[in-house]
């Protein structure tokens, strides 16, 4: 940040403040944050020739912003990933300019390059559960294996992020009826735990060396420590090479497995969207496209067709 002016970085660091605390943004939101609005003063500083101050922050205009944009899609950033960065940077002026009681209407009106959404990929109902038991076969360690499955059945029986499965910690097991489970933006939900699920932490825990402590991760690494994210993800990768899966058949499709065949079951959309713990239906909605997608296809290859 030696680039940016000291008042822009005190507003910055203000502003990254107030989005943890008042927004209850997570680390790894706020580190995205910080990235974002700390390349785009860079650049600023570079794109005017010196350092800016918060007066000349607020006399941006919408060349410097299409500047900036230019910049940074010429680095070989995604439409994608520019408008998360456009996102992040407006909001940080927004601020700045209610903070100063400045008017940047016309920077804030920048428009971000249009992208189409990506649908999630989830596993047919078949593949999930083959998955499931195809990675208790990648270790020959029995407690570690029993882990794998137990972390899976938690991502498909539950809906869990992985994040939220490997952050249950020894308190949380006998795994109850239901898990309060708090997830981004600290927005706790409750979820049902199906029988599956129980029994496969249980059958988990009567394997592993490392005791049972209140305080300690429930699933752990080899070495002892809490079981890290990337091992998972590791573990699935040579499951789905022997099963013939795509790439994307992750642990998190197995969350969007969850909510896809809820929906292709006849769940109800705010339920699903409950459970997964999404803040927008606009963001569950995108489950029944890929029900619509998957009918289609069906009806494709069902369908008889004039000879």
């Amino acid at each position: 940040m030696s680039l940016i002016s000291p008042a822009a970085r005190a507003a910055l660091e203000a502003w990254l403040a107030g989005q943890k605390a008042l927004r209850g943004a997570s680390e790894n939101t706020v580190d995205a944050y910080a990235r974002d609005v700390t390349g785009f003063l860079a650049f600023i500083t570079e794109h005017k020739g010196e350092a800016q101050g918060i007066k000349p922050l607020m006399k941006l205009s919408v060349s410097d912003m299409r500047s900036w944009m230019a910049f940074t899609r010429g680095q070989g950033i995604g439409p994608r990933s520019m408008a998360r960065k456009l996102s992040a940077v407006k909001s940080f002026l927004r601020w700045l300019s209610e903070r100063e009681g400045a008017e940047i209407s016309a920077v804030l009106a920048a428009r971000a390059p249009r992208f189409q959404n990506k649908l999630p990929r989830p596993l047919a109902e078949d593949a999930a559960r083959t998955m499931i038991d195809t990675i208790e076969l990648q270790s020959l360690k029995a407690w570690v294996a029993t882990r794998d499955m137990a972390v899976l059945t938690l991502l498909y029986g539950c809906g869990l992020r992985i994040s939220e499965a490997l952050g249950l910690d020894g308190r949380d097991a006998p795994l109850p009826d239901v898990l309060r489970i708090v997830g981004k933006g600290g927005k706790e939900r409750v979820i049902p735990v199906i029988p599956a699920a129980r029994d496969a932490v249980a059958r988990y825990l009567d394997l592993c060396p490392w005791p049972k402590e209140p305080g300690a991760p429930l699933f752990r690494g080899v070495r002892g420590g809490r079981l890290a994210p990337r091992a998972v993800q590791k573990t699935m990768a040579r499951a789905r090479m022997q099963l013939g899966l795509p790439a994307s058949a992750t642990p998190h499709a197995m969350r969007h497995s969850f909510a896809t065949h809820l929906l292709s079951a006849g769940g109800d959309l705010r339920a699903i969207q409950e459970l997964l713990g999404h803040a927008s239906l606009s963001t569950t909605q995108t489950y029944t496209s890929v029900d619509q997608a998957r009918l289609m296809e069906v009806y494709d290859k069902a369908h008889p067709k004039a000879g």
